[in-house]
């Protein structure tokens, strides 16, 4: 059988001069705690400690980057456990044996993707299989990762202590009651789970069941949600009980970067509007705006630290949508304007070293045109990472290269895992450090950076620089 190998120059420059300075750099950070501050993990695993079901139902069902790679090729995502929303339709295969034979039977779609780069490690560093992954070698890989799946070296709390993980953040609604981290809290890992504060479903007049989410929030908080300073009450009141469960961010999945600074009696007179009539696709986006820049000056009064990540056609594929839900895979990246769309938020909060934003994109054309300029200016704003599709070594190499001359380093956050699959956040993060300690070694060989400093920056980026923005 084909050895599972990891080489330990994997990822690292070519050139040998380059290379070695990337490994000196490299052995500095690589065991550096994980900071993980925004991720959509279950906090359920770490509240419960249950250990995992089996192999399918960790590494398959809830992992969008698997399933759309298979789905791409005619693979029904019922073969594959995916369960529709009414239960109606074809059979879903309830058998994880036979979904783990479906995926290796196709486990060369993803030859030179990050998921096998992800993958490989989690077969390797973590379950310790050291042949390839295919048809003949799938009951044995599944059957070495059931076993262990049983111990309790492999419930939850202790694979986050075996990968070195110091905090992790998930993302939950303002509708969540937050009961998972309610019994976190109690038993002690209050400061390693925490949450983070995701509005979309009641800022967004196109977000299914909108009207009904602000009636829930308004029996929530007992507010007035009537009215639109009764609304903002509302907000407010769950982003307290939010932090009280460790929240140190907000997180606004917005189809675009808009945002506007209207009065308040125009705002006023927007929400009467969304909240019980149809609106236009225009005043949809007005009112998404102007939300964004409520969260802003929100974030002022409470310190959360405000991540906008904009730029996404959610539920591209209609009949996914309709029958499985969203983030099943069908979200595609869109062209996105910031210098305009912003203007608004950042001349009104922009300028105030009190606020830390950090901005995502999925348009790399905007890195070197929109968003360094931007970041290199504005003290409240801070740049994430390359983000979901191009959390890459490729895409992690082109946000470095285009956005590092104008906003440096230190106008970004260091790396952001932001993942369902929770046994690839080491493998995410190993990438991450080496990608970055690849770029810093290339400037120290051209004579652009001294490898003293190199160190400094190698640590910022896998450490300092996301632990210091999220206030960790």
């Amino acid at each position: 059988m084909p050895p599972l190998s990891l080489n330990e120059n994997r990822l690292f420059p070519a050139d040998a001069d380059t290379r070695a300075v990337a490994r000196r750099l490299y052995e500095e950070v690589r065991h550096l705690p994980i900071i993980s501050p925004h991720g959509h993990t279950d906090p359920s695993w770490f509240a419960d400690n249950e250990h995992f079901p089996n192999p399918a139902e960790l590494l398959i069902i809830p992992d969008h980057y698997v399933f759309r790679m298979l789905y791409s090729q005619g693979v029904p995502l019922e073969d594959l456990g995916v369960r529709p929303l009414d239960g109606t339709g074809r059979a879903v295969e309830k058998d994880p044996r036979k979904i783990w034979h479906l995926f290796a039977d196709n486990f060369d779609l993803f030859r030179g993707t990050p998921s096998r780069m992800w993958l490989d490690w989690v077969f390797s560093e973590v379950f310790g299989l050291q042949e390839r992954l295919t048809a003949k070698t799938a009951d044995h890989y599944y059957d070495v990762m059931a076993e262990k799946l049983q111990s309790d070296a492999f419930r939850p709390r202790a694979l986050f202590d075996q990968f070195g993980i110091e905090v992790i953040a998930t993302t939950e609604d303002p509708l969540d009651p937050l009961v998972h981290h309610q019994k976190i809290q109690k038993e002690g890992w209050g400061k390693k789970v925490i949450t983070a504060f995701r509005p979309d479903n009641v800022l967004d007049p196109d977000f299914r069941g909108f009207r009904d989410n602000l009636v829930k929030l308004g029996d929530m908080t007992g507010e007035d949600v009537a009215t639109y300073s009764g609304y903002l009450n509302a907000l407010r009141n769950r982003r307290a009980y939010f932090k009280t469960m460790g929240a140190t961010s907000s997180d606004h999945g917005h189809p675009s970067a808009f945002t506007a600074d209207l009065t308040d009696a125009e705002a006023s007179a927007l929400y009467d509007k969304v909240r019980t009539e149809d609106v236009t696709a225009a005043e949809a986006e007005l009112f998404r705006g102007q939300m964004l820049t409520e969260m802003a000056k929100m974030s002022l009064d409470d310190g959360l630290v405000m991540q906008i990540h904009p730029g996404c056609f959610r539920n591209h594929n209609d009949y996914v949508y309709n029958r499985f839900g969203r983030d099943k895979g069908a979200d595609i990246p869109m062209r996105t304007d910031y210098v305009r769309a912003l203007q608004p938020l950042l001349s009104k909060v922009g300028s105030n070293p009190d606020l830390t934003i950090i901005l995502f994109t999925l348009d790399e054309t905007t890195y070197a045109r929109e968003l360094a300029p931007l970041a290199g200016h504005y003290p409240a704003l801070k740049l994430g990472p390359a983000w979901w599709f191009h959390d890459s070594p490729e895409g992690m190499r082109r946000f470095r290269e285009q956005t590092t001359e104008t906003a440096g380093f230190y106008n970004t956050v260091g790396f952001n895992d932001d993942t369902r699959a929770f046994l690839s956040i080491p493998a995410r993060h190993d990438v991450a450090r080496r990608m970055d300690c690849g770029f810093l070694a290339k400037l120290v060989v051209e004579h652009r950076l001294e490898e003293d400093e190199a160190h400094e920056v190698a640590h910022a980026l896998s450490y300092k620089l996301a632990k210091e923005a999220y206030k960790l």
